[in-house]
């Protein structure tokens, strides 16, 4: 390293602004360098808190995560980048497979479960968040469900609704019934279950909570946290959201799978100058202190067993988890694509 790390610029990459968090550190200093798909304010707080415990320095680079991926790509053996954190097992793995990521060490990982980290330990899951069914509390009795495969049923004909095909949390979600049910059951299920959208796909996961309140449908599948958020809002506008929304765990059945779940992970970046600074860092988000942080700040649940979650969270009760092994959500991803198009889910 010469006698200054150059600072990390801002820069513009496909049309997208990254943000950084600059800081020029001397050659004889510890720094870690992040290019992190999660937004600052999910981050930023708890390098700070990373930086003051060990002393370890930090540069954060923020931008999308596809982005982010094709930027260590380019810049190869002469990339700034330690680790890189994202959301979703589907976009983890899209780094795996591009081989800019090295294995993490066991013991650093050794607290979380195995399933919720890639099977070669090249990334691991830092926060887990649920995907289940939220309801309209005045106009569907939560008897009425069951599992997702049951939302193909006749009687919730225009009552659905959900993103588009091209998210990845609705990938993942396909990925892992095609692990479950088969890629044939899979295909026949979205084709069904297409026909009954109450709209076409659009906005995220929030729109589509709104859109039950509002009376535009009367179900959706979304991640836990976009709930959770409403509920802490300080506007009276997502309380009242939230007041009317329902939340149902599908497929608790005896014998059957459980709720689909997914992780938000890091891994450590193959040609990383700082590798043991990552390691450090990895370790250190998954800490109690800060599996806490993470849980209390976003509403997710911490991917280390025996940590608390939220209130929020606390207060929509337990589920049974699906246990698939976060990798098959990737390897599954470019045929749950196919058959999403096949089905007509756009």
């Amino acid at each position: 390293m010469k006698n200054k790390l150059k600072t990390l610029a801002t820069f513009i990459l496909a049309g997208t602004l990254l943000s950084t968090t600059a800081i020029t550190v001397d050659a004889d200093d510890e720094v870690v360098n992040v290019y992190s798909a999660r937004k600052e304010a999910l981050i930023l707080p708890i390098l700070e808190r990373f930086k003051e415990d060990t002393g370890i320095e930090f540069n954060l680079v923020t931008g999308k995560a596809d982005e982010l991926l094709k930027r260590i790509e380019l810049e190869g053996e002469a990339t700034p980048a330690d680790i890189f954190i994202t959301t979703d097992a589907g976009r983890l793995n899209r780094a795996k497979e591009a081989g800019v990521l090295q294995a993490i060490p066991s013991a650093s990982i050794e607290p979380t479960p195995e399933h919720l980290r890639d099977a070669d330990d090249m990334w691991v899951g830092l926060s887990m968040r649920a995907r289940p069914i939220f309801y309209a509390l005045d106009r569907v009795n939560p008897d009425e469900l069951s599992t997702y495969e049951q939302l193909t049923d006749e009687s919730w004909q225009g009552r659905v609704c959900i993103r588009s095909s091209s998210n990845i949390y609705n990938q993942s979600l396909l990925a892992s019934m095609i692990e479950s049910n088969g890629p044939d059951t899979t295909l026949e299920w979205a084709t069904a279950f297409v026909k009954n959208f109450a709209r076409p796909p659009s906005g995220g996961d929030t729109d589509q909570i709104k859109a039950v309140a509002a009376g535009l449908c009367d179900v959706a599948i979304a991640n836990t946290y976009y709930y959770g958020r409403l509920v802490a809002s300080d506007k009276d506008a997502d309380n009242e959201v939230a007041a009317r929304i329902g939340v149902f765990w599908p497929n608790q059945g005896d014998g059957d799978r459980g709720t689909h779940v997914n992780v938000s992970g890091g891994g450590i970046v193959k040609h990383s100058k700082n590798a043991d600074n990552a390691v450090r860092l990895i370790e250190y988000l998954l800490t109690t202190d800060s599996q806490i942080w993470y849980a209390n700040v976003n509403h997710e649940y911490p991917i280390v067993p025996g940590v608390p979650v939220s209130s929020v969270l606390e207060e929509i009760g337990s589920f049974r988890a699906d246990d698939i092994n976060m990798t098959t959500l990737g390897k599954n991803n470019r045929k749950a694509v196919e058959l999403m198009d096949k089905a007509g889910w756009r």
